[in-house]
Formats: C-alpha cells, structure tokens, sequence
C-alpha cells in the first residue's frame, strides 16, 4: 500500500495504475478504499482518463460503489479520444458491451477519416476483443487482423506483436489449436528481448495446455512466464497463472501431478522455497503420504499473509 501512496504522491499516473493492477488484491477494503480516492483526484488533476478508467473499476467491481455516471459525465465534457476510448473499454471491463461497441465504431469512423493509424489499430484491436468475449470468433480474427494491418502500416512493431500472440490465442479459442501453437512458436525468435512479450506467449501455451489437460506442459509454461515476469509488470499474472493451474489439480485431486513438478519452482523461486514447499505438503497428505503433523511444520514456516490465504484456499479446494 505504502507503494502505491508514494506513487501517488509523487504523482505518477503510469506507476499508479501498473501498481494499482498488480496489487489491487493484496489490499483490505479500507485500504483499498483510501488508495482509490487519493488516486482518483490524482487521475482527474491530471485528466488521466486510463487510471481514472481504472480507480472508477475498481470502486464499481470490488467495493460496489458506483463512479460509472460520473466517469461518463467527465468523458462526455472532455470530448477527447482518450476520454472515449477509456469510457469505451470501461462498459467493456463492466460488461456493458453495446454501450462499448457503440462508442468504438463511432470512434473507428473519426479516426479513419482522420487517418489515425494508431487510434484504429487500438480500436480494431479492443473490439476484436468484444467479440471473443461474445464468442463471435470469426468476427474477432477479422478485426484482428485490421488491427495488425494497421501497426504494420504504422510500422509499430511492439503493438503489432501484441495483437499477433492474442489472435493466435483466439485461433486456438475457435478450434485452431495446431495453428494457435505453430502462429505462438512463429513469433518466439521476433521477441526474444522483450520480455512481458515472451510472458504472454508462455501464457499462451500455458492455456492451450491445460485446456488439453496436459498439466505436465501447462506448469512447465507457467514456470518459464514466471521467470521470465520476474521483476516485471507481468510478475502477479504469470503467479496467479500457476495459482489457476494448481487450484485446478487439487480440484481434480492430481495430487500427484503437484508434488511431483512444484520442486522445479522451489528450485527456480529459492525466495518462495517456503511457500513451494508447503504446497507440496499439503499435496502429499492429500494423497494420504504425508501426516498431518509434519505438514503443519512446513506451512508454519510460511510467513507471508497472502501467502499463507492461498495455501489455506488449496488445502480447502474440492469437487
């Protein structure tokens, strides 16, 4: 938290929203509540619509407060963009989808008679989205790719490169598995020093595979996502990737499966060798080869609260 009030303070919007994503589950309510309002008036001194999008979320998500009317009203008196391309992608965060389209294709005719590239490229791109969350994949894999023909033509390789890992995640949501596999594979040695890039493509395959239930290969991507996250934006989701995973094996009592992989992670993660550890235990007692006595000892030398909730949420976990 202290984090996030320096960040704050310091009136960095960008390092406020990155941290406000990466940790918004770490904080209590109040605590969350205190953050949000500070950042909030720092996101409308600054008419930093992308963190205010994000503290308005936030409230209406988790605290059940609702700051939507007034996200509207501020969007609708800027008139900028920003403005509305972020209360677009807010009605799409909180579901309101029509309300998001109809603000994004009102967009897409502006700015393609304006001619901006960028701006088309984002909106393609965020109504793609849309229609992956309808399930419209045809739909979403041709907005894709005018999504991608726009970075090309704006020769804006990074984002070009993000959109190409998600439509090949879409290729795999629609059936294309193989193809999904072999467009991922295609576009390893095109990132190989940009790091959050590897991560979502680790994701990716992490995905593929535990839709396949081949748990060997899905711990095995998390495991490289985690190390390639580390120290990065990324870190939180590539963890809470391996927390999915692992909850699932549980679920499915594979016991097994979880012993028998989580020492590559202590291996990999010696700062969390605690936490892997007692993972690990609580597997084995599950699976009857391990006494309840000599599992407390190694939960008890976990020391971390959140750390100590998730192994509490995998020892609770069944059917």
């Amino acid at each position: 938290m202290q984090e996030i009030l320096k960040a704050i303070e310091e009136k960095d919007c960008k390092k406020v929203a990155t941290l406000l994503y990466n940790k918004v589950d770490s904080l209590e309510d109040e605590e969350l509540k205190e953050v949000l309002e500070k950042a909030e008036k720092l996101a409308i001194e600054c008419e930093d619509f992308e963190l205010y999008k994000l503290t308005t979320y936030y409230f209406h998500e988790i605290l059940g407060i609702d700051k939507v009317p007034e996200f509207e009203k501020r969007a609708e008196e800027r008139e900028t963009f920003d403005a509305k391309f972020q209360l677009a992608d807010l009605y799409y965060m909180i579901g309101e989808l029509e309300k998001s389209l109809e603000i994004y294709r009102a967009l897409l005719e502006e700015e393609t008679a304006k001619g901006n590239l960028e701006h088309v490229g984002r909106i393609y791109y965020n109504i793609a989205l849309i229609h992956e969350e309808l399930q419209e994949y045809d739909k979403s894999l041709q907005l894709m790719e005018k999504a991608e023909e726009a970075f090309r033509n704006l020769g804006d390789e990074e984002d070009l490169l993000r959109v190409q890992i998600h439509h090949a995640y879409v290729k795999f949501e629609a059936g294309d598995t193989y193809e999904a596999k072999a467009m991922l594979a295609g576009l390893l040695s095109k990132i190989i020093d940009k790091r959050d890039l590897i991560v979502e493509v680790h994701l990716s395959f992490e995905e593929i595979f535990e839709e396949d239930e081949d748990y060997d290969a899905a711990l095995q991507e998390c495991l490289y996502a985690m190390l390639f996250a580390k120290g990065t934006d990324y870190e939180e989701i590539a963890f809470g990737s391996l927390m999915d995973v692992l909850w699932q094996l549980f679920l499915e009592d594979d016991f097994e499966m979880i012993y028998l992989n989580i020492d590559m992670f202590s291996s990999a993660f010696p700062d969390m060798k605690d936490f892997f550890d007692a993972v690990k235990a609580i597997a084995l007692f599950k699976d009857d080869k391990m006494e309840e006595e000599e599992v407390s000892k190694y939960v008890e030398k976990v020391t971390d609260q959140r750390q100590i909730d998730l192994l509490e949420l995998l020892g609770e976990a069944e059917l």
